[in-house]
């Protein structure tokens, strides 16, 4: 006589997702009025960009932050799914993530030199707009597969500095308003996190019928998308000229970088954020799903960046009002609370529930950082000028 094993399966509760939103409207929509009572109104009219110029900077925006979520759905599964080997899927890994880290240091100083990181933004939608047709048109058999993992590699390296560092020169050619700035750091990371879960929702509908054509029809809507970037970052908001040479600005760069050590502690700082949070996309799948119960992670996914959408709305209450925090101190007590989520789920396994609610709060604080080591690259940046 058999026995039968029941599967168990696991789902969040649907009322978290209505309670994340819910606390997400309410912490952008009492901000202006508790912020009015601390801060006088003229501090409100320290506008860097005009409110035209400022929601479509915010929408390109959403569209490369679309553009990065609807591959990001994929994962290994596309690779698998085209019968490549595992020899063949190392390679094309190890080939996008090697470009990634030998040009990444490099693309911010050629991007001065072909004319303006608007046209690093160009770049990176036409880098999306090739693999999107080379996907829709190339069959999967071809030699040179590993051409469009380079592809995206690169331009996952171009969105990581193209559009902030965008931003930055069009304030700095309007006199510097951090606060606005400031605004705008998380709200791009706000809208962010709203993108990729559109994205999300998007890929998984259109692979929900079919495979083969849920495939194709992301790389249809990619292409579409790109276009669109295309079309606004050519045709509408430009970079005004700068007012050094190219060689001055390579030769402040280089100055900047090597001899300063608040620059480097910047930039080690922001490397240990990326780098833990590569190695808990890596684990999280793994660990939700180790005690053998079936775990629906496309459900979880939202819960994520819902939280990371939390996380930034949170950092205008710490950075202004009478108890406003200083930057640095922002920073740290972000970082203690990664350290302490990820170090309870390191130290003994957890209940599922308790292992999304630990990695929620991850990505509360990961939202929370994001901006914060924005802001104090400005900072840094304005102090030296």
């Amino acid at each position: 006589m058999g026995v039968e094993v029941e599967n168990s399966k696991w789902e969040p509760n649907p009322s978290l997702y209505g309670f994340i939103i819910m606390c997400c409207f309410f912490s952008i929509a009492l901000f202006p009025r508790f912020f009015n009572k601390s801060v006088s109104p003229s501090a409100f009219s320290d506008q860097s960009l005009s409110p035209s110029s400022h929601r479509y900077f915010l929408f390109l925006y959403c569209l490369a932050s679309a553009m990065e979520g609807v591959w990001s759905v994929f994962g290994d599964f596309e690779f698998v799914y085209n019968g490549m080997s595992k020899e063949q899927i190392l390679f094309s890994l190890c080939l996008g993530f090697g470009s990634s880290l030998l040009f990444a240091s490099l693309l911010p100083f050629l991007s001065d030199s072909i004319g303006g990181h608007h046209k690093a933004c160009l770049m990176f939608c036409i880098l999306h707009l090739f693999v999107g047709t080379w996907k829709r048109m190339v069959p999967q058999s071809h030699p040179c597969i590993w051409l469009p993992t380079l592809s995206s590699s690169l331009a996952t390296s171009i969105f990581s500095f193209a559009f902030e560092a965008w931003l930055v020169l069009e304030n700095e050619n309007q006199g510097y308003r951090q606060r606005a700035l400031t605004h705008t750091f998380w709200l791009m990371t706000f809208f962010e996190s709203a993108s990729l879960i559109g994205s999300q929702v998007l890929a998984n509908w259109l692979l929900a019928s079919n495979v083969d054509t849920g495939i194709a029809s992301s790389s249809t809507a990619t292409i579409f998308i790109a276009i669109i970037g295309i079309f606004c970052v050519t045709k509408g908001w430009k970079q005004a000229p700068y007012s050094a040479p190219v060689k001055d600005r390579r030769q402040m760069s280089y100055t900047h970088i090597f001899s300063d050590k608040r620059i480097l502690l910047l930039g080690f700082a922001h490397a240990c954020l990326q780098f833990s949070i590569a190695i808990f996309w890596i684990l999280w799948a793994p660990t939700l799903v180790a005690d053998g119960r079936e775990v629906h992670l496309g459900l979880i996914y939202p819960c994520l960046m819902g939280a990371r959408m939390l996380g930034s709305t949170v950092f205008p209450w710490l950075l202004s009002g009478p108890s406003s925090l200083r930057i640095e101190d922002c920073l740290v007590y972000a970082f203690t609370v990664l350290g302490l989520a990820l170090s309870i789920v390191a130290y003994d396994y957890q209940e599922i529930g308790v292992l999304v609610s630990l990695f929620c709060l991850f990505h509360a604080g990961v939202g929370l950082i994001i901006p914060s080591l924005a802001r104090l690259r400005t900072i840094e940046a304005i102090t030296r000028k």
